[in-house]
Parts: structure tokens; C-alpha cells; sequence
């Protein structure tokens, strides 16, 4: 028997890097999952390999609602939901303030801030119900850049900092009913897209030459990160027999970032 067998999940930015391992392994674990990403081609292929165990919906985490119908989809679908993850985020490529043209800040701040922070926002409005009558638990994705500089630029670590006042915040207006955590991932090898307009040189941290090696060598633990590292805290976040105490809690997987030396 799995951890989370009998539940139910729902996942924003399911489709890629950590957010499609957060599915599969949740899917592994005994879970349905209902799964929201903007990609309806890599949504369908994920349907395709994991079948009746999901259900997709194509729709932007910005929109109340698309994420109320991706939710009643996936209520819908399986008659419940005990758990909710917020994963979809985009990056700034490592943007300084100075760099970033006077005619581009404000547009740039509002789509980062949309995404990352007004989308976890929406996610968590529209599931508050149904996880109240399960005694669910929501799950947010944040980054060793909520809790140190250097790890993006200026507006996605500013994001990734409000994100640890929204789990604790959260998990203060919601207690006694739904557990309220984080995860708090390092430098992982992933897709995730950077706003073009900040950056001409902008590309996926997984496409950027020599990022895994300097990534691994800035940490104790000498390695960079996959996406299928991380999962496993939320399996134990969502699984209220093993972490059913645990809230306003932010689970570090960051190589042991904190602990680096004064060399890196």
C-alpha cells in the first residue's frame, strides 16, 4: 500500500520538471491526481502514460476560472480532494534590478508576480472548501531563493521570500482544518522558462552551459538536483498518518545550501 493511497490530489504546472514528478509519484503512492498546466500537448501525453489515474485541464494559474474548473474537473472525476500543490512558477534569469529596462519593470513585476505568487493565491481560494471536509492539506512549491539572495534575480527571489508569508499565513487562517507546508527546492535541472523580455539570453536552467556543474560544487552535498529528488517531502507533506503535525512547516531540498562554506 502506498502513502497515499484512498486520496486525491490537484497540481498546478503539472507538466514539467518538478510538478510532473510531484504526479507520477503521487500516482505511484495510490493518489488520483487532477492535474492543470497551459500545455495542452504535454498534458495529453501525460494523460496518455498514466491514464485513468489523472485527469487534465489545460488552463493559466493567473485565471480564477480556469484553476475553479480544473478543480471541479478533478472533483468531479474522482469526489474529493485531500491535497493541493502549487508549483507553477516562471524565472527572471538571474535579472538585476539595474539591468532591467525602466519601460519593462512594471510589465515584468506583474507577470512574475502573477504567476508565482497571485497563482499559488488563486489555487488556494478555490480548494479551500473541499479540503476543509477532508482535513486535506495544501502543499507550495518555493525555492532556497525564499530564504537566500543569489539564487535568481531581483524579482523572482523577491517572489520566492512572499511566498514563506503565504504558507505561514495561510496555515495561521486555516488551522485547525487544512495543513499548510512548503518545499523548498535548490538549484534543480529543469525547463522551467524565464521572462523573455527581462533577458535576451534567458533559457532554461537545464540548457544553460555548465549550470549543473556549478550548481552541484556551490553545495555540502556536491550534486545538483533532478526533479524526481525532491518528491518524496510531498509524499510526506500530503500524507496526514505521517505528517499529520506538520504545518507552517517549509521543507529545505536544497543540497544543504545553509551549511556551504565560505568558498561555496
Amino acid at each position: 500500500m502506498g502513502w497515499l493511497t484512498g486520496q486525491v490530489a490537484f497540481v498546478t504546472g503539472g507538466t514539467g520538471g518538478i510538478g510532473s514528478a510531484i504526479v507520477r509519484r503521487y500516482v505511484q503512492e495510490g493518489a488520483k491526481v487532477g492535474v492543470m498546466a497551459r500545455d495542452a500537448g504535454q498534458l495529453e501525453a501525460l494523460r496518455a502514460e498514466l491514464g485513468q489515474d489523472i485527469v487534465v485541464t489545460s488552463g493559466d494559474v493567473r485565471s480564477y476560472s480556469d484553476t475553479q474548473k480544473a478543480v471541479e474537473r478533478t472533483l468531479d472525476a474522482f469526489g474529493k480532494l485531500d491535497t493541493f500543490v502549487a508549483n507553477a512558477a516562471i524565472f527572471d534569469y538571474f535579472t538585476r534590478l539595474e539591468s532591467i529596462r525602466p519601460d519593462v519593470l512594471e510589465t515584468s513585476f506583474q507577470k512574475l508576480f502573477s504567476v508565482n505568487v497571485l497563482g499559488y493565491l488563486i489555487g488556494a481560494r478555490t480548494v479551500i472548501e473541499p479540503l476543509r471536509e477532508t482535513k486535506g492539506s495544501m502543499i507550495f512549491t518555493l525555492s532556497n531563493s525564499s530564504f537566500y539572495a543569489g539564487g535568481g534575480g531581483i524579482l523572482y527571489v523577491t517572489a520566492k521570500h512572499a511566498l514563506v508569508g503565504l504558507v505561514r499565513q495561510l496555515a495561521f487562517e486555516l488551522a485547525p482544518d487544512i495543513r499548510v507546508n512548503g518545499v523548498a527546492p535548490g538549484a534543480t535541472l529543469t525547463g522551467m522558462q524565464s521572462l523573455q523580455s527581462l533577458n535576451d539570453r534567458a533559457k532554461p536552467l537545464a540548457q544553460i552551459d555548465g549550470f549543473a556543474d556549478a550548481a552541484a560544487q556551490a553545495v555540502p552535498l556536491r550534486s545538483v538536483a533532478r526533479p524526481e529528488d525532491h518528491v518524496g517531502h510531498y509524499v510526506l507533506l500530503a500524507s496526514a498518518q505521517n505528517a499529520g503535525q506538520t504545518t507552517a512547516h517549509i521543507i529545505h531540498s536544497d543540497g544543504g545550501w545553509e551549511v556551504r562554506g565560505p568558498n561555496g
